[in-house]
């Protein structure tokens, strides 16, 4: 039983952990109560690409329980990301998102800013359901540095009859990724799957 515990714990640590989905943000491609499971190894071993969807941990903010975000990942280190008349813009290139953005909405700022250049080693990451999402448009989160993602959205395995490889969702044309810090790069066993919101 102790080494069943051991290999657990070990695997959820460090290699794979069950989430659950709460709220809307990821509509239509993830649905609230849906189940994921998150490599944790991809961020530090085969890198990001636009398109990925990643669980990570918000900054520290008042009166916030600390529950982990899921978003997609959409800015790359360096890259200038502008939203203009409700479309990203990554480079001064309008970024296609029609296999994914939810009923085709315009992505709007939240805040007075719609600009940002990503700095290195952070993304910059947005909800697929545009009008209500907490991510990377709100001047709290802002972008979020690679030390705080816990890593990419795998698998969906439940309900059953919608079980799917999620990497199968990233966007097409374009093979844009952001490859792991090459410095020194982190979840403890709980008796219920942490609930990433979608927010």
């Amino acid at each position: 039983i102790l080494l069943t515990l051991l290999v657990v714990v070990g695997v959820q640590t460090f290699v794979a952990q069950p989430y659950r989905v709460e709220r809307e943000s990821m509509l239509d491609t993830l649905q609230d109560g849906e189940m994921v499971l998150v490599d944790k190894l991809a961020p530090h071993l085969g890198g990001l690409a636009r398109g990925d969807i990643v669980v990570f941990q918000p900054p520290p903010r008042a009166g916030d329980d600390g529950t982990p975000f899921i978003k997609r990942v959409i800015g790359l280190p360096g890259e200038f990301v502008e939203l203009r008349e409700g479309v990203v813009m990554i480079d001064g290139i309008p970024l296609d998102e029609s296999a994914y953005v939810y009923r085709g909405q315009p992505t709007l700022p939240t805040d007075t800013i719609a600009t940002w250049t990503v700095p290195p080693d952070h993304l910059f990451l947005l909800g697929d359901h545009r009008v209500d999402s907490t991510d990377s448009r709100m001047g709290w989160l802002g972008m979020v540095p690679l030390e705080r993602v816990i890593g990419r959205a795998a698998v969906r395995y439940w309900p059953v009859e919608v079980a799917s490889m999620i990497w199968s969702l990233r966007s097409t044309g374009n093979e844009a990724m952001m490859r792991p810090p090459r410095g020194p790069g982190e979840i403890a066993l709980t008796p219920m799957p942490p609930r990433p919101r979608t927010g």
